[in-house]
């Protein structure tokens, strides 16, 4: 008996590796193969329309993950067994397939261990097609059901042909990694990360202005909080000027009149230079400017990037059409439709309020014009790059304009092309962006914000956030390098936070108040040459935890692995008991118990093989980083970790090697930071030695199995400390050279 993986439609069932996954299909849904292992699923309608809802058949009794807009400018993840738990504007499903129901068998010999390996995986991603943009939802009745639209009444069709990709295979991360090749190349809308050119803001440790003055950004406070962070030694490297730098108007507020709520949103772009705040005199009386202030901070607080904060049409209202200024882009004032699902999730009140009072839209074909004299006008002052924020308002604009897709299309073609004329390393982060009109225009931007904002003064967001920017980097980690956004150094979810952002693979900044940081934080975050010891990919669940709650099942931890070029380093954060999921009413089993144990292993670092080479055993050493233990354990092994609501712990994982057939050996890294292992550059081997290249000062570590003779640091010899019981070696750094050659000789 032949099973073939491309996915077919066979007796009103879809079925994928023989494995029945959709029963009950509809005749109008169509298949048509996309590669050897995947397929596009369509589907017809006898009227055309601008809006379809199609029936793809019964989805029951299948563990899955999804990712959905819950409010319009942010994904989400869910997981459930049948379609009734799938939301509205679901843009990614992944399905948990056991092997052995293909035959409808179950041998009660084989054990739980064994079963478990039987399993595949089953990605069913709504695309963009052509003018149209998919999305899935789920009916009481556990229908699975595809949204079709355009948003443009004038845009329609009664057929959908490549609304749907599904694809299968073993592996979860490289199903997901292989499919958005495969559908980049196909579909010619966007690129894989792979691709693109990666800003270099992203090695360095950076500070937003957005949490430290909101919209009252000046010059004084920049240089204040630039100062303080010198003061205590550690300077940020890149700077995000958030909003509040820009020329606006309010029509619809007077001055010396309370603000009526919502009218905020509606506020408009007047000019693209800098407004009076940032053209004022200095508290010393001098003068200045956007150009000197950049010039002033770059040359006395060593600032290598400075990026300015837009939103992507202008500002959240747009911009004013009737400026002088701004009237060569042709703007007109539009009023935003959101779709059924935006209203049928979780109402936003900046777009419920946009729609009363609408948004100055930049001619399409003059938006290009637009980004090119700001973004030059920005890069002649100084200015490295921008953030461009309030993306997904596009999705909202596309009737007259061709349609959501075809705006958005617009839109970021003409960014990209701005960016690559103005900011010549790509320098650009993309924010309010997960539709995946967005996602899936992506041909050149590179970075993108991975969740909603880190709210400091919301402490039920707290869990939430490290949750989702985990789970929402399955899909965007692919495509981009997502940000974590920033966080307090003095927050009490600091710890939490900052050891996040160390595996995530991600960016690391903060939105501190001047004077208001925590450099024991900062220290374990940040070498003293302010670069951050990023690892390789996008931070992601481990695979046992793809399918379960780590918010609000009450007893799961979430653990998110990461790679660096020669250690594997896990996350294992208490999620529980903090904060409950918009849209999901907590169950009997939510708890918010004190401590949850779970079990980690070094088998939890996807690709670990990889890193680990020919002459290594099958062991791992494993450093604890909050508890300071070192353990040799078994690549097949695991062992147990507690932790309380807002705990976490990282674990660095290096395969041990064999030195001269008897000397056992791994290198751990500088033990004193979060991603330890992210300091070892290189490690090589030769007779009875092991030369090491690292990152930065302090405190290395390393696994061996007997104590060496001798350690030089840069050719000088260097004291060593050694433990015969858990064979940890530790070096002192020091100095003031990024990259140190260690070498141990036995």
């Amino acid at each position: 008996m032949t099973i073939t993986a491309v996915p077919v439609i066979k007796n009103g069932c879809l079925t994928v590796r023989g494995k029945v996954v959709l029963t009950g299909v509809p005749e109008n849904v169509v298949i048509s193969p996309s590669s050897s292992e995947s397929a596009f699923l369509g589907a017809n309608s006898t009227s055309s329309s601008s809006h379809h809802i199609f029936n793809l058949g019964f989805l029951e009794n299948s563990k899955f993950m999804c990712l959905f807009i819950a409010k319009i400018w942010w994904m989400i993840p869910r997981v459930g067994k049948s379609a009734s738990d799938i939301p509205l504007e679901t843009q990614m499903l992944l399905l948990e397939v056991g092997e052995e129901s293909i035959l409808d068998l179950v041998d009660e010999d084989i054990p739980t261990e064994s079963a478990t390996e039987n399993k595949f995986y089953v990605l069913v991603l709504p695309m963009l097609d052509g003018a149209f943009r998919t999305t899935l939802q789920g009916t009481p009745s556990n229908e699975l059901q595809f949204c079709y639209e355009s948003g443009d009444p004038n845009v329609q069709t009664s057929q959908a042909l490549e609304g749907v990709f599904v694809n299968s295979g073993n592996n979860p991360f490289e199903l997901i990694r292989d499919s958005i090749k495969i559908l980049a190349k196909h579909k010619g809308t966007f690129s894989h990360l792979e691709n693109k050119k990666t800003p270099a803001h992203l090695d360095w440790f950076g500070w937003c202005t957005w949490d430290a003055f909101y919209t009252e950004v000046s010059p004084n406070g920049i240089k204040d909080g630039l100062q303080s962070f010198k003061e205590g030694g550690i300077s940020p490297k890149f700077l995000i000027i958030d909003d509040g730098w820009q020329e606006t108007e309010n029509e619809f507020h007077k001055e010396g009149e309370p603000i009526i709520e919502g009218t905020q949103f509606a506020t408009r772009l007047t000019d693209i230079k800098e407004n009076i705040k940032f053209k004022a005199s200095d508290s010393d009386g001098t003068s200045t400017n956007l150009k000197e202030l950049i010039h002033y901070i770059k040359e006395n607080y060593g600032l290598k990037y400075v990026y300015m904060w837009h939103a992507l049409a202008g500002y959240w209202g747009g911009v004013l059409s009737s400026s002088e200024a701004l009237k060569k882009y042709n703007p007109k004032l539009e009023y935003p439709v959101q779709s059924a699902g935006n209203v049928g999730n979780i109402r936003d009140i900046a777009l419920d309020s946009l729609e009363k009072y609408g948004v100055g839209v930049i001619d399409p074909q003059k938006v290009y014009d637009f980004y090119n004299d700001m973004h030059s006008y920005l890069a002649n002052s100084g200015v490295d790059g921008v953030k461009v924020d309030v993306q997904n308002l596009l999705e909202t604009l596309g009737s007259g304009y061709g349609g959501r897709v075809s705006i958005t299309k617009q839109y970021h073609e003409a960014l990209d092309e701005s960016i690559e004329k103005n900011f010549i390393d790509n320098n650009l982060i993309c924010c309010m962006c997960h539709n995946s009109d967005s996602i899936f225009s992506s041909k050149k931007s590179a970075t993108a914000r991975a969740s909603e904002d880190f709210m400091p003064n919301e402490p039920t967001f707290q869990t939430l956030h490290i949750a989702s920017v985990s789970f929402n980097s399955l899909l965007i980690g692919e495509i981009v390098v997502p940000d974590w956004d920033m966080f307090h150094s003095n927050h009490n979810t600091a710890e939490f936070h900052g050891a996040a952002r160390a595996l995530g693979g991600c960016p690391v900044y903060v939105s501190d108040k001047p004077g208001e940081h925590d450099f024991k934080i900062l220290k374990k975050l940040v070498l003293h040459d302010g670069s951050i010891l990023r690892a390789r990919y996008a931070g992601r669940p481990t695979r046992d935890c793809l399918f379960i709650d780590p918010v609000m099942d009450g007893k799961s931890l979430l653990k998110i692995w990461n790679l660096n070029k020669l250690t594997g380093v896990i996350g294992v954060f208490n999620c529980q008991g903090a904060g409950s999921w918009p849209m999901k009413q907590p169950s009997e089993s939510t708890t918010t118990t004190l401590s949850i144990t779970g079990r980690v292993s070094p088998v939890d670092v996807e690709f670990l093989e990889e890193i680990a080479g020919d002459n290594s055993t099958e062991d791992c050493a494993v450093y604890a980083f909050n508890s300071g233990s070192l353990s040799r354990v078994a690549s097949n092994k695991a062992f147990q970790v507690t932790l309380g609501v807002l705990e976490c712990e990282i674990f660095t994982v290096s395969p041990i090697k064999v030195l001269n057939q008897d000397i056992h050996f791994a290198p751990i890294g500088l033990i004193n930071m979060y991603n330890s292992g992210g300091a070892v550059e290189e490690c090589s081997f030769k007779d009875t030695s092991v030369t090491i290249k690292a990152r930065g000062t302090g405190l290395f570590g390393a696994y061996s199995s007997k104590k060496p003779s001798f350690c030089k640091v840069e050719n000088k010899d260097e004291d060593f400390t050694y433990n015969s019981e858990n064979g940890q070696l530790t070096i002192y750094l020091q100095g003031e050279s990024s990259f140190k050659e260690i070498k141990i000789s036995y």
